[in-house]
């Protein structure tokens, strides 16, 4: 088939789609489906699966949903697919052990705020919402047999976590091969031209353009975009590790959090989650070479964050809170707690309060200066508080106002 000419809109679109992406397979192929969706006024049908393992997502979770809505905006048909059949099966990627399956009740529970959750990000009344229990659970056991012939085993173990696992003697289980399977037959099913995922998503999406191929479908392309690391600034955000940002965590919350981000990572975080153009983000990045504080900077993306999963008040209010806190202040929206048995020690009262989760954690953070109470500091692990009412601080962001009863 001839080449179809490529316009400047759909340059300036292929330009959008590879911003901040770790690989477009294959650009010209995904280019040529550019121009023909162009020419004929028939938008791309854009995939992205997200199996419900868990209720909340996190800013990790929009770096993909992000990219979502930019080929959405250029016009094309974008599909939120909830991976409710698998989910059931259990995502093997990147893992070096079985992942316990979900249960039915579990997928459905975690489902119900998935879209709604991203929808903060998307626009939900031009989203394509499908379950790949549609398609899957009608195959029955004959259909899953005729799919698993079309896919050798050989190839399965070209994926870089059964080979590692099968050499260490690792167990993997067979229902593990059957969960790239599934997601490239979702491929098929929906016919997509274009799918996402994260880096640790390849082996999967490749399988989906195979399978394609086999059902003679035109080959959907890939993108990858890469993984976000969390507030510690190695691992994958995650909540299992404790280092993410959750897209529904109070606005205050947010900022303070995205504020402990290092210097050096922040510039990941414009890259990856910041609707800035590339021209400004350089600009800024210039001013910090040029000798700006890259304080300003950080506070502009967490600004930006927050007014987008909230609203510009809630940022301006957060950067204000964020601000007397640094100067020592308490916020406006401290807890309050009620705790009876004065005069309590202060690590029970710590627990207590649920500023610390054990009395050993509130000793840690006694020895290391980080409580204070009504903003004085308090070094001795053995003091007994008396009934009053006053505010305990651990740490920069955990506050409560506490009234201690006899």
């Amino acid at each position: 088939m001839k080449a179809l000419p490529l316009s400047d809109k759909v340059q300036e679109a292929l330009a959008i789609t590879k911003r901040g992406v770790d690989e477009l397979l294959i650009e010209s192929e995904f280019a040529q489906k550019l121009a023909r969706a162009e020419q004929s006024g028939i938008p791309l049908r854009i995939k992205l699966g997200l199996d419900p393992t868990a209720p909340d997502l996190h800013l990790g979770h929009t770096v993909v949903l992000n990219k979502m809505r930019q080929l959405q905006d250029l016009g094309h048909q974008v599909i939120f697919l909830i991976g409710d059949f698998t989910s059931m099966i259990g995502d093997p990627s990147g893992r070096n052990a079985t992942r316990p399956p979900l249960t039915k009740e579990q997928v459905e529970q975690n489902a119900m705020t998935y879209f709604k959750q991203a929808s903060l990000v998307l626009d939900a009344a031009k989203t394509e919402i499908r379950y790949n229990s549609e398609w899957c659970d009608p195959l029955g056991a004959r259909g899953l047999i005729q799919l698993a012939s079309r896919y050798t085993v050989a190839r399965m173990m070209e994926r870089d976590d059964f080979t590692k696992r099968y050499k260490s003697g690792t167990p993997i289980a067979v229902h593990e091969f059957l969960y790239p399977l599934m997601q490239g037959y979702d491929s098929v099913a929906l016919k997509a031209d274009l799918e996402l995922g994260g880096t640790d998503q390849k082996f999967n999406l490749l399988v989906g353009r195979e399978l394609q191929k086999d059902y003679a479908q035109e080959p959907q392309c890939i993108l990858t975009m890469p993984l976000l690391e969390g507030l510690d600034g190695v691992e994958k955000m995650s909540k299992s590790k404790n280092n993410y940002i959750g897209i529904t965590e109070p606005g205050n919350t947010m900022f303070a959090k995205i504020m402990s981000v290092s210097d050096e990572m922040m510039w990941k975080y414009y890259d990856l989650l910041s609707f800035r153009s590339i021209a400004d983000i350089a600009a800024l990045k210039a001013a910090i070479a040029g000798g700006a504080n890259p304080r300003d900077a950080k506070v502009a993306i967490a600004q930006e964050i927050v007014a987008r999963f909230h609203s510009q008040a809630a940022a301006d209010e957060a950067l204000n809170d964020f601000v007397n806190r640094s100067k020592g202040g308490i916020p406006d929206d401290v807890p309050a707690v009620t705790v009876a048995g004065a005069p309590l020690g202060l690590p029970q009262l710590l627990k207590q309060a649920g500023l610390c989760p054990s009395t050993s954690e509130a000793m840690r953070m006694v020895d290391q200066g980080g409580v204070r109470l009504d903003g004085t500091v308090l070094s001795d692990k053995a003091l007994k508080i008396e009934a009053g009412t006053f505010v305990l601080q651990v740490g920069k962001r955990k506050f409560a106002r506490v009234t201690l009863t006899a």
